[in-house]
């Protein structure tokens, strides 16, 4: 929680003094408030190799939100954002027990995936590489407000030579007192813009904070979140 709220303190004072030295700067570059939108592809990361991580697959998600755009320089601006940003991660799991007395075969397999939403705060110092295009890197500071897990379940039995087979479908609601609620990233990516309005952006936000609390799972599993999307400023 310190971590957080010191990070967030330091946010803030870069953005103040982006602030005022945009207003030093030239009238000619203002700030510019925009919106953007655009799919995530996130998956968890684990020190540990000893667990499901092997069986992850990449979950879509999407994110939607406002930014505002404040030039430093003629290279450098600053981009703090506000922003609905949905993370998590897909398991495919398969399993066969066979019995060597009766000849007994049950196989399962397991597909499901946890979502999680958050309302992040990336602030993001931009460099252009040409008028066009930049390339940005920042922290990004997030809040947990809830999640699911959902997924299906299948089921074979094989005995005495007949088969028989069952499968469902789940949906939870992720039980919250065992996930941290913040959440710290460091995001890097890049930006171009087809006119002064309308633009794409790419960023990769390695986590870096646990998602679980600490007293829950010793093993730090963190949040890695592909953004891929369209952004545009308004004049």
């Amino acid at each position: 929680m310190k971590r957080v709220l010191l990070g967030l303190t330091l946010g803030g004072s870069l953005l103040i003094n982006a602030q005022e030295k945009e207003k030093s700067a030239a009238s000619s570059s203002p700030a510019r408030f925009g919106v953007k939108a655009g799919f995530n592809m996130s998956k968890f990361s684990s020190g540990s190799r000893d667990n499901a991580e092997n069986n992850e697959k990449l979950k879509l998600g999407s994110h939607i939100g406002v930014f505002v755009h404040i030039p430093v320089s003629e290279k450098f601006s600053v981009q703090p954002e506000l922003l609905f940003s949905q993370s998590g991660s897909k398991i495919e799991e398969k399993y066969m027990y066979a019995s060597a007395f009766d000849g007994h075969i049950i196989r399962q397999e397991f597909s499901y995936k946890t979502n999680l939403n958050y309302l992040v705060l990336p602030v993001m110092v931009q460099y252009n590489i040409l008028p066009q295009l930049y390339v940005e890197a920042g922290p990004e500071f997030g809040v947990l407000l809830g999640g699911k897990t959902e997924g299906d379940q299948w089921t074979e039995n094989s005995y005495g030579g007949t088969v028989s087979t069952h499968s469902e479908s789940f949906s939870n609601n992720i039980p919250m007192k065992l996930y941290n609620r913040f959440n710290f990233g460091i995001g890097f990516g890049a930006g171009y813009s087809f006119t002064q309005s309308f633009g794409i952006t790419a960023r990769f936000t390695a986590g870096l904070t646990g998602i679980f609390n600490s007293d829950y799972n010793d093993n730090k599993v963190r949040n890695n979140v592909l953004q891929v999307g369209v952004a545009y400023k308004f004049k």
